[in-house]
């Protein structure tokens, strides 16, 4: 399996692809409600309490149910095909409780929360940077950084997973993306940030309490702070840029250059939005997948010692690069299945436009709809030994077993992520350069269960590497 090819039988769209079916000549029916709601709060405490065993448990029940978030009902999708649908009807758009959740750290004008011509527009905008033919140049950073991470650490001393992490990944974001060079000290501070801002922003979404919210409570308060902190980064990184006069060919300058549509450079608060999605959940996705890849490691060495000898065979024994990376197949088969079982995106929303339908359901205008990621990707349904740690699943002869949609960590159509190739080229070099080096042994008072926010990571990661 290589990086181009992690969405088995699931191809590129655009907003204009032929989409699922999803409208029936049969009478639509209305979703059936979920057991266990509990007055006021609906569904919204088991989402709290076992949000992952509450979502993998709602195809039991049917294909679409109906849930209750507090005073709001919202439609869960549970099935590979209809969440294909889903994706890729312009019924659907992005917006609904998450996105509600993230406005006060996306803000309103930037690509992850827009729909319509301006995310068009702005996808335009950005896309050169993630184009396939973009990624060679990045190569050099990824493979330094790559193995600057390793050299930061020493055999037998413990490695605090998390810390390290977002390092790694703010690091290359900002050194390919914004050309920055200064960001050690604001990758540590992002990510104690982000842990609490996906953390209240969950809380949000699950229990809409609103005004409440509002109150000089301590959890709140260290929200907002958080909150703030963030968004002071971000104008910190903003203002370097202008204040150094420099343009260098990277998407910073592509954004403080670009145009709305009637030819006006775009706002302020744009570029805020559009170097927030750059910097935040991108590097929150990618460093919360390195902690579980680095998790992998330690719980199968089986795999860990298959990828060391495969990087020794591709590299013949010379430090592995970028170019390496599309020959590393074991590797990226790891780093696919590791998404799979852990993706660290594992809710996401949608809210209807108008009246339509999924499958034999009816969906009302304005309606909002749920699914998970996750449920998706650990259905026996779609794969045999589902809880397995196989990443041989991945292979061209056994990847065609995979039903359509349920393997799609990017997403599909105009919404998929347009840092894909980024990502994968990124996560593939870490894993393939870690092991290389090292086998790992988690440590006392490690805790490697899942922390679930907006998105899913180790509670508390802590390996001891070990030379081979």
């Amino acid at each position: 399996m290589t990086v181009e090819s992690v969405q088995p039988q699931t191809p590129e769209t655009s907003e204009t692809s032929e989409t699922p079916e999803t409208t029936q000549t049969t009478a639509l029916r209305e979703p059936p409600l979920a057991g266990g709601a509990v007055p006021g709060l609906g569904h919204g405490l088991k989402l709290v309490r076992d949000p992952l065993t509450f979502m993998s448990r709602l195809r039991d029940h049917g294909d679409v149910v109906r849930l209750k978030l507090g005073p709001k009902t919202v439609y869960a999708v549970t099935t590979p095909a209809l969440t294909g649908a889903l994706a890729l009807n312009p019924d659907f758009k992005i917006d609904g409780p998450l996105w509600e959740s993230l406005e006060g750290l996306l803000g309103k004008e930037g690509v992850a929360t827009a729909n319509g011509p301006r995310h068009r527009r702005q996808r335009r905008t950005i896309q050169p940077a993630f184009r396939l033919d973009a990624i060679p140049n990045y190569g050099p950073v990824i493979q330094e950084e790559a193995h600057a991470l390793t050299g930061r650490w020493r055999p037998g001393e413990t490695v605090d997973c998390t810390s390290e992490s977002f390092r790694v990944a703010v690091r290359i974001a900002a050194r390919c993306l914004l050309r920055g060079e200064y960001m050690d000290e604001r990758a540590e501070r992002l990510s104690v940030d982000l842990a609490t801002v996906f953390r209240g922003m969950y809380r949000r979404m699950v229990v809409p309490l609103g005004p409440l919210y509002r109150l000089p409570l301590p959890a709140n308060r260290e929200f907002n702070r958080a909150l703030a902190d963030l968004h002071l980064l971000v104008d910190e990184i903003v203002a370097e840029r202008r204040a150094s006069g420099q343009k260098p060919d990277d998407l910073l300058t592509a954004l403080l250059e670009a145009k709305d549509d009637n030819g006006d450079p775009i706002g302020e608060q744009e570029i805020h939005d559009q170097v927030v999605a750059i910097l935040t959940p991108g590097s929150e996705t990618v460093a919360s997948t390195i902690m579980w890849l680095l998790q992998v490691l330690a719980e199968h060495p089986e795999h860990a010692r298959k990828v060391r000898d495969e990087v020794e065979s591709v590299t013949g024994g010379r430090p592995v690069g970028f170019e390496h990376v599309r020959s590393l197949r074991h590797t990226n088969n790891v780093v696919t299945e590791a998404m799979r079982l852990r993706p660290a995106v594992w809710i996401l929303t949608r809210r209807a436009v108008t009246d339509t339908a999924l499958g034999d359901y009816r969906i009302p205008a304005g309606a909002d709809i749920v699914y998970s990621p996750y449920a998706i990707q650990r259905d026996p349904r779609s794969y045999d030994r589902h809880l397995d740690f196989d990443p041989d699943r991945w292979l061209p002869e056994r990847a065609t077993e995979v039903p359509k949609y349920a393997m799609s960590p990017f997403s599909v159509g105009n919404r998929k992520c347009p840092s894909d190739h980024f990502s994968m080229t990124q996560l593939s070099l870490i894993t393939a350069a870690v092991s290389a080096k090292y086998r790992f042994e988690q440590v006392a008072g490690s805790n490697d269960s899942t922390r679930v926010g907006i998105t899913l990571r180790p509670h508390n990661l802590l390996l001891r590497p070990v030379e081979w």
